[in-house]
């Protein structure tokens, strides 16, 4: 065995509420995937098209769902979700050093911020004045927390994590490197022959448990706050504008961006380099998939898509051409349609 964490069949089913099959001893300290897992390893199968992969499997503990029982002759964890569980009993094995307490001799602390004891300033990092850095909070190194910002207690930055100005991250958020909350947000008035940049005078409210993915960029807003709530997770590169509105649990995959103003409701999915326009709303559980544009507000729950399904090219092209053609022929159509009647 490694010097990783163990744990027993036995205790991962009393740990999670799952209902064990096999020896109750088996003991695993790792994780695989159903292919590659070792007898010391556990693995899970949530995905149908992985299951003739099961019954070769060499993992210690596979986590599977009831239908999926009679394939395993192994140890087994039988759970509703796998792959809900699989994360769960996966994190025991994630390895996290501990931030020491306090602050860097390198880093910049203004006299005026306020630095929870048990909270650790990593190397090189500012915190600007006014700033609230709470208990247990983690800057890792080079943040910048700019004036009257707050980080909550819990919340970790793992690196170049800049907070510009009146940003209030809850408890336990995670911001993964290069995130950018509270630049300013895209907001210019055409004054005859020249831009007027408006100022951008609110700031950016994200709640408890949120996640932001590296390199993802979120605007204050030009009055109002700019709103993530709780439980909101933000793949890498996602931009958001000023004044969006992002309901509790709702997820977003990279490359996606949401324009100003727009409002997303409660446990939407949103995928890959989706976009919606601004001043829009989405109700509650709405999926939208990816490469989708959300051109009006959406009012029902559902799924939604929009774009052209990929094409071998020469059919693309040729589809391309004859779209040019769709009003001319529409008319023919409608013409035909009318002269049948007649």
């Amino acid at each position: 065995m490694s010097g990783n964490p163990q744990f027993t069949l036995g205790e991962l089913a009393e740990r999670f509420g799952l209902e064990a099959h096999g020896d109750p001893a088996t003991t695993v300290d790792g994780v695989g995937t159903l292919a590659t897992a070792t007898p010391n390893q556990f693995t899970f199968l949530s995905n149908p098209k992985y299951t003739s992969q099961l019954t070769e499997s060499q993992a210690g503990i596979v986590v599977l769902a009831a239908e999926s029982l009679p394939l395993r002759q192994g140890a087994a964890l039988v759970a509703k979700d796998p792959y809900v569980a699989y994360a769960k009993i996966a994190a025991l094995f994630e390895k996290h050093a501990d931030a020491p307490h306090g602050i860097h001799v390198s880093a910049v602390v203004s006299p005026s911020a306020r630095v929870h004891p048990s909270a650790s300033v990593g190397p090189c990092c500012v915190v600007e004045d006014g700033a609230v850095i709470e208990e247990n909070a983690v800057l890792g190194p080079h943040c910048t927390i700019g004036p009257g910002c707050v980080v909550g207690a819990g919340s970790r930055l793992v690196a170049r994590v800049t907070l510009v100005i009146r940003v209030t991250l809850g408890k336990r958020v995670l911001v993964h490197p290069g995130a950018v909350i509270g630049s300013d947000g895209f907001g210019i008035a055409f004054d005859r022959d020249h831009w007027v940049k408006l100022p951008q005078l609110g700031g950016v409210r994200i709640g408890d448990d949120c996640e932001i993915g590296a390199n993802t960029t979120i605007d204050r807003g030009a009055l109002d706050d700019t709103v993530l709530e709780e439980d909101v997770r933000l793949d890498n590169q996602i931009q958001i504008a000023h004044n969006v509105h992002i309901g509790a649990h709702t997820a977003m995959a990279g490359c996606s961006a949401v324009a100003g103003s727009a409002k997303i409701g409660r446990y939407c999915l949103i995928g890959g380099n989706a976009g919606i326009l601004g001043h829009l709303e989405l109700a509650d559980r709405v999926t939208i998939t990816a490469k989708s544009l959300v051109t009006a507000s959406i009012r029902e729950s559902g799924e939604y898509s929009s774009g052209s399904p990929l094409q071998e090219n020469r059919l693309w092209r040729r589809n391309a051409a004859r779209m040019k053609h769709l009003d001319e022929y529409a008319r023919r159509l409608a013409a035909l349609e009318k002269d049948k009647g007649q």
